[in-house]
């Protein structure tokens, strides 16, 4: 297949839609929604976000060294765009998009109590990349809805409806089907291959 050289952008798509909770100078709940993030590691269990220094979000995580990621199920799209279009500087936006912050017991950060799926984050580590920083933060517990949990107590993705994002054409997208199980449909091309087991 043919490729076009698009230039140097940031076009990895899709990206998730999360929103971030802090609490700002005020202590009032805030939430930020960001494109820019993932896991990054495994032992400690950690996610990274990317947030520009001019976002509110930015002085709470720095000063409070805790967020919390909140995974917004698909009836959500509206007010998970809305929470990245206005500033928490000049908009309660708990107040504004009618979701509740609930104060986590364990980090310094609110989470959405309606949304399925909570990461709760301590802030380890601070990267300057350039016009984003980079936060790190250990997460310290997840807390899920037992309405999305599968037979072995962990949050199924067609339960969880997350939101998607793509950066080139700025939609949001839900998932689609399934199309295999992990580590299991690529075993037939080892077979054929005659490849080892592993991971890269």
């Amino acid at each position: 297949m043919s490729k076009i050289s698009l230039g140097a952008k940031t076009l990895a798509a899709p990206t998730p839609a999360w929103l971030v909770g802090t609490y700002d100078a005020t202590n009032r709940p805030n939430l930020a929604t960001i494109a820019w993030g993932g896991v990054c590691c495994s032992d400690p269990p950690a996610v990274a976000i990317s947030l520009r220094k001019s976002r509110h979000s930015y002085d709470a995580i720095t000063a409070r060294k805790a967020f919390t990621i909140n995974v917004p199920s698909e009836q959500f799209v509206r007010e998970a765009d809305y929470v990245g279009i206005v500033s928490g500087r000049d908009t309660d936006k708990f107040a504004a998009t009618r979701l509740t912050p609930v104060g986590s017991t364990l980090v310094d950060a609110p989470y959405v109590a309606e949304f399925p799926l909570v990461l709760e984050c301590r802030l380890i580590h601070t990267i300057e990349i350039g016009i984003h920083t980079q936060f790190i933060g250990e997460i310290v517990d997840v807390k899920a809805a037992e309405e999305i949990l599968n037979a072995e107590g962990l949050p199924d993705g067609e339960l969880v409806r997350p939101i998607v994002y793509d950066p080139g054409t700025r939609n949001y997208f839900g998932l689609g089907k399934i199309l295999g199980k992990g580590f299991v449909i690529g075993k037939e091309l080892r077979t054929e291959s005659g490849g080892t087991s592993g991971q890269e």
